[in-house]
């Protein structure tokens, strides 16, 4: 039943999903699976999934606006953001709605062109910020029960491409991809 009436949340989102011009994504539990590594010295490593990558390079050459927004710290985000050519990658972020205001009005996004991407209670104070909330399938479950839509996929473990491929889709952009494959054109 639960992937039932997850299919038919998509369905009821795919009009809104061909109309998100900016991403907004939380890094740890949704980037990552939410676990810290830290070394002898004290530095902290995270670990990526390279597929959710490919999912943001693919939604980049989609016109699709990308951002980092999180309230951790460590430097490993901001060189993701870097090899992804993430432009804003905000961290150490104490007042996410307030962040997130900023960063629509930089960038001339709207509530109903916005959406975000978190798994904790943290990020339920950006529902009201914008038109989806979506959560990985591991999120906690007040902000999963809130959620417009909750992935198949585990935060660090594919969410993010499951996302890029259900924007793809409702864009219509999805068939040529699977069935031609992808160029990273550097436009």
């Amino acid at each position: 039943m639960t992937k039932v009436f997850n299919a038919l949340r998509w369905r009821r989102q795919r009009q809104a999903l061909r109309r998100i011009n900016l991403l907004v994504l939380d890094v740890d539990g949704v980037l990552t699976d939410g676990g810290l590594w830290i070394d002898p010295n004290g530095l902290l490593q995270k670990r990526f999934d390279v597929r959710d990558g490919m999912g943001i390079r693919l939604l980049q050459q989609a016109g699709v606006q990308l951002a980092f927004l999180s309230g951790g710290k460590g430097g490993a985000t901001e060189a993701r953001a870097h090899q992804l050519g993430i432009q804003h990658c905000m961290v150490g972020v104490k007042d996410k709605p307030a962040a997130l205001q900023k960063l629509q009005q930089q960038m001339n996004a709207t509530t109903a062109t916005t959406a975000f991407v978190g798994d904790d209670l943290n990020d339920l104070a950006l529902r009201h910020q914008v038109r989806l909330l979506i959560t990985p399938a591991d999120a906690c479950p007040a902000v999963r029960k809130q959620a417009d839509a909750v992935l198949s996929k585990r935060g660090g473990h594919g969410a993010v491409r499951e996302l890029a491929e259900h924007i793809l889709k409702a864009r219509g952009l999805w068939d040529d991809l699977s069935r031609n494959g992808w160029r990273d054109r550097n436009d």
